[in-house]
């Protein structure tokens, strides 16, 4: 499929053709499909925010058959906060999901193969978050390649209140453990459907982070992190199905909060 077609997709909601993911199997090529997509995107208006990383809970890794971790581009038209209030629409998204997950926020550019510590004096905010993900081919079955192509799957990023790292721990190792080890119960309509924990993502989003961080930058052509971007980095649970007049919520504990969301 081309870029201009992907596109078209995901204004639509609609699935690809059947067949029309068939060549697309090699994941560098899908990220500069992705890419290309993103520039149609740009050029149309749309503000890229930030990033977002699918796949980095290795528990449901040999669910959907992707073993290693993806990212996309999250956008302005596709970010909303939950202290503004209102609904979250699911009028274009194909087949979405909710996914409760760390947000981070950067106030500066992390330098180059950036450790721990560095990320960490990089980082401004973090917040709880859901992602809602959606899928363009049939019954959410598809390849690593497939998924880098479909813009990562991301459909919308919903985040929570901000809590300033440097309030929460004092360095990268205590930042990493408490992530580690904190943990979320995702509810519908306030009944529990799953708990989760920061240590299925890569052992900690913070870790999670790091690793996105390393591959966005051997990314031939993606832009590099900047000041004010955000970046979600994958769920603590498997992705839930979502409808129009539900309402979602997930607590997490270790002082990182707690999060709803309505469908309409």
């Amino acid at each position: 499929m081309t870029p201009q077609q992907l596109l078209q997709h995901i204004d639509s909601g609609q699935l690809w053709p059947a067949g029309a993911g068939e060549a697309i199997h090699h994941v560098g090529a899908a990220y500069r499909t992705a890419l290309a997509v993103r520039a149609l995107r740009v050029a149309r208006g749309e503000r890229p925010v930030g990033y977002k990383v699918g796949f980095t809970n290795r528990s449901i890794w040999p669910r959907y058959q992707v073993f290693a971790p993806i990212w996309g581009s999250v956008w302005h038209s596709t970010l909303s906060f939950a202290r503004d209030g209102g609904t979250v629409s699911l009028a274009q998204a194909c087949q979405p999901r909710i996914e409760p997950e760390v947000v981070f926020a950067f106030k500066s550019t992390p330098p180059p193969g950036a450790t721990l510590d560095q990320l960490f004096d990089a980082l401004d905010w973090l917040a709880p978050g859901f992602e809602v993900v959606q899928c363009h081919l049939p019954n959410w079955k598809f390849c690593a390649a497939q998924t880098v192509a479909d813009s990562g799957l991301h459909a919308h990023l919903r985040v929570g209140e901000a809590l300033r790292v440097a309030d929460l721990a004092g360095d990268a190792n205590n930042l990493h453990r408490l992530l580690s080890g904190a943990r979320v119960a995702l509810a519908r309509h306030g009944q529990t459907v799953e708990e989760g924990s920061g240590q299925m993502v890569l052992d900690s989003p913070l870790l999670a982070l790091q690793h996105f961080v390393s591959e966005l930058r051997a990314c031939p052509g993606a832009p590099d992190i900047r000041a004010g971007d955000l970046v979600t980095t994958g769920t603590w649970t498997d992705a839930w199905p979502v409808q129009a007049g539900q309402r979602w919520s997930a607590s997490y504990t270790s002082g990182l909060g707690s999060l709803s969301v309505d469908f309409s």
